[in-house]
């Protein structure tokens, strides 16, 4: 794989790992309250969305292939958004 699409996923893969660390905190007050069946499902469908946009871009950038890496640098974003969210002094999941 050339490089410059590799940079593109790797970049892609940070910023997904970020956004999908911000639409968590959003989606949190659905996800964690409620009945259980709703909970499954809103888990669910949060879940293979958030897969789906991501395999749906990534084979856009580079045909589709997927590398550990990729994967890890999901992770990465992730947690450096909670290290972020940690810092600012409000709360995206509805609680005071």
């Amino acid at each position: 794989m050339p490089i410059d699409i590799q940079v593109k996923s790797f970049l892609f893969s940070f910023f997904f790992g970020l956004i999908f660390s911000v639409l968590l905190r959003l989606n949190y007050r659905y996800m964690y309250k409620g009945s259980m069946i709703l909970k499954i499902v809103i888990t669910m469908l949060f879940v293979v969305d958030n897969v789906l946009i991501y395999f749906i871009i990534l084979r856009k950038l580079n045909n589709g292939i997927i590398h550990n890496y990729f994967l890890l640098t999901i992770l990465f974003g992730f947690v450096i958004m909670e290290l972020i969210f940690k810092k600012i002094p409000f709360d995206l999941r509805g609680k005071k």
